[in-house]
């Protein structure tokens, strides 16, 4: 699933979930590379419900919103898809 971001560096976020609803990927287009690969790589093999509970709501400086908290919002809509 590709899911466009809003307020963020970050243009879009790709997430690949297991049945299950295990991360198997997330991949970032844009913002801070090495931060975004942090997460991508941490998030990975934990349940989705799990990573949405951590990252939903961080906000960016003055922004109200982070790429933790696009990655929660994309993993909900691909939780509603499935």
């Amino acid at each position: 699933m590709i899911y466009k971001t809003r307020g963020t560096c970050s243009t879009t976020i790709t997430v690949d979930l297991a049945p299950d609803h295990t991360i198997k990927s997330v991949s970032f287009t844009g913002g801070c590379n090495g931060n975004l690969q942090g997460i991508s790589h941490l998030v990975q093999g934990m349940k989705a419900e799990d990573v949405i509970e951590r990252t939903a709501g961080i906000r960016c400086g003055f922004r109200p919103t982070s790429c933790p908290d696009q990655l929660s919002i994309a993993l909900k809509q691909a939780l509603a898809a499935m």
